[in-house]
Formats: C-alpha cells, structure tokens, sequence
C-alpha cells in the first residue's frame, strides 16, 4: 500500500492546510482538456441514440473556465446556461480559452484521449474528430466571424454579470426557478455531483429546465474530495 496518499490524506486535518491544498473552483484553464470533455459527452450521447446537436445547454458548475460551455457553442450551440454555486468566472481567463477553442475546432483536431487526459470520462471507442455530426456547413456558420464576435462581446460582458445574447452565467443558481421552465434540450457536468449536497433537489431543478424530449449527461467522479 502507498502510504502517500494517506500522509497528505493526514496532512488536511492540519490547521490551515487545507487552504494550500483545495483549489478555489475545481476549474480548468486548459482549452484541451474543455474540448475533450465536451466532445466526449457529445459523441457518447450520438452514441445512445440522441442528438447532440441541439440548440440550448445548461452546464451546471463550470467552475472558472466556461471552457466546456464555449466548445458547445462553437459546436452550434445556440444558448449556453452556466450554472454555478459561486461567481468564479471571469473575462480574460475565458477570452483566452475561447480563441484557443476556435483554433482547435478550425484544424478539426482530434479528441484528446486517455494518453494526454487518463483521468476523463467517458472513454470513448474512437477519438477522431467527429466530422458526421460536425460536417463542414454546420462548423462553418458555427465559426462564422460575425457570431464568433458575438459570442466574444458576451464573454467581455462577463465580468460585470450582464446576460449576453449566447451566455447566461447564473450564480449563485441555487433557485430552480432561475432558469425558465423547459428553456434547454441538454443539462450537463463534469465532476461535478460528487460536490452536490442536495443530490434530489438539483436533479429535480436539472428536469425542471429541460425541454420535452431533452436528456442530461454527467461523468460524476467517485475519488475522495477531502
């Protein structure tokens, strides 16, 4: 048996380790590893039967980096709701991940898989660009300069929390009605129930905002989070 995990495992009960040692958010600040989780729920949800190409999402705690979010969008997504318990987003940090995301849609770069991220689920059986759902006319008027600008006026709007024409950033989201009743086709998290005190409540709120037909998917990580 490791005995590391359990001295730094020990070491959190230590006053004010802890406060070096848990990150703010749980974000992420790498465009990558963004692309490859929403293009992993996208293709695992094609996968099973639905269609991933849907008009509006709800991310429910993005964290930092509405990183995950903007590759929907980029994918044709039309309306993005980010809904978290904090306002920890910001507008440099996103604006750099988005021209980083637009760089990758362009090349149609293959999902990042188990080698670059063996951490992220799903696993996926193919992780080349999924160019059957994302054929060249969708991720052209999904590129197209006029809505890339558009999408940008909203994250630079981010920081002073106003609601832009794709990006409604909610938090605290606490209130199911803060989104209207069936305003979205498609809920999702990343490693993010596992930190859901209420689990029944926000699976209730998720249903409430989904659109008749509309379906969740979430990669829920079973690891001890102190």
């Amino acid at each position: 048996m490791s005995l590391v995990p359990i001295v730094k495992g020990i070491a959190t009960f230590l006053p004010g380790v802890r406060r070096f040692t848990t990150r703010g958010s749980g974000g992420t600040g790498s465009s990558r590893y963004c692309y490859s989780v929403w293009l992993r729920h996208f293709v695992m949800a094609h996968s099973v039967g639905l269609d991933p190409r849907v008009k509006a999402v709800a991310e429910l705690g993005p964290g930092d980096s509405l990183g995950t979010g903007l590759a929907a969008l980029l994918c044709g997504v039309e309306q993005y709701y980010a809904c978290d318990a904090k306002a920890y987003a910001h507008s440099d940090h996103n604006l750099s991940i988005f021209d980083e995301l637009i760089e990758l849609f362009r090349r149609r770069e293959p999902i990042p898989g188990g080698d670059e991220f063996p951490g992220i689920r799903p696993i996926l059986a193919d992780y080349s660009f999924p160019a059957d759902l994302l054929d060249e006319s969708r991720l052209k008027a999904a590129l197209a300069p006029p809505r890339i600008e558009s999408i940008r006026e909203d994250l630079v709007n981010l920081s002073q929390r106003q609601q832009g024409k794709h990006i409604f950033y909610v938090a605290p989201w606490y209130d199911a009605g803060i989104l209207r009743e069936a305003s979205v086709e498609w809920a999702f998290s990343q490693a993010v129930m596992e930190h859901v005190n209420d689990v029944s409540a926000t699976y209730q709120a998720l249903h409430r905002w989904l659109k008749p037909g509309g379906f969740m998917s979430h990669s829920i990580d079973f690891r001890c989070h102190h």
